[in-house]
């Protein structure tokens, strides 16, 4: 349409301008606790955080009237984070009474992870609003987002329910030559319950040498983690919008052997 889009003849296809305009903040409580007594170390990590920004990286355009529209939590936002690492050596010589290669050497080892899940991007590549800001092979996500009415978001961290992760009926697309309502991140998706451990078994070679075998396993209990920035759609023109549309990977197993020298 000749003339919605500003001065420009119709000889000009398009006109792309690029500069930056953004900028974020970030605060957050980090709590360290450390131990280690006898054959036990330990040491948990808490995180409680908040990220805001106009744009979370080169892909995502930020609004160029007034940058301050785009204000939202960042993509990589994660409002709650735990981990708590271990090592245990295993008294298995002391309760079989039998010191030797074989009974001695032995410790369990892992990581235990939970975290609230990254904040869901919302996002329609239409152009509604008609600021021109569509893709264009450096910015994979425009400005425009839905728009949202009132009501109860439903979010669902559990898509084993079969239920989206969030009710898709509240959001619709802006008409057009209007801005949207809903801004592009303000609630999060499904966030991570992950164990991961190692049984650990060295064996001594001399003063200044051993040899370590290890069986290690990712995600110990298979309990699928549908966590990520991009895990459910917020594009509001797929079929497959409010969808939870990937998953990391499953339990893993694997052998391993390390030689120190």
């Amino acid at each position: 349409m000749q003339g919605t889009r500003g001065p420009f003849s119709s000889q000009f296809d398009g006109v792309t301008s690029q500069k930056t305009i953004g900028n974020s903040n970030y605060n957050a409580l980090e709590i360290d606790l450390r131990h280690h007594r006898g054959p036990l170390e330990l040491l948990l990590g808490y995180t409680y955080s908040k990220s805001l920004d106009q744009s979370s990286s080169l892909a995502e355009a930020a609004n160029p009237i007034d940058p301050g529209l785009s204000k939202a939590l960042s993509a990589f936002d994660m409002r709650q984070n735990f981990v708590l690492s271990y090592k245990y050596d295993l008294p298995i010589g002391g309760l079989l009474r039998r010191q030797n290669w074989l009974t001695q050497g032995w410790s369990l080892t892992g990581v235990t992870r939970f975290s609230t899940g990254f904040p869901v991007t919302l996002y329609n590549n239409n152009d509604t609003s008609l600021l021109g800001t569509i893709p264009n092979g450096i910015n994979n996500n425009g400005v425009d987002t839905p728009n949202v009415s009132p009501g109860n978001l439903e979010v669902n961290t559990n898509p084993r329910s079969g239920r989206p992760a969030f009710n898709r009926a509240l959001f619709s697309l802006s008409a057009l030559g209007q801005m949207d309502t809903a801004s592009a991140r303000f609630f999060s998706g499904p966030g991570i319950n992950n164990f991961d451990m190692a049984l650990l078994k060295e064996l001594p070679l001399g003063e200044a040498r051993r040899l370590e075998f290890r069986v290690e396993s990712f995600n110990v209990a298979n309990h699928a983690q549908f966590y990520g920035a991009a895990a459910v759609n917020g594009n509001i023109s797929s079929p497959s919008f409010g969808q939870i549309i990937s998953a990391n990977a499953p339990r893993l197993i694997q052998l391993a052997a390390k030689f120190y020298f």
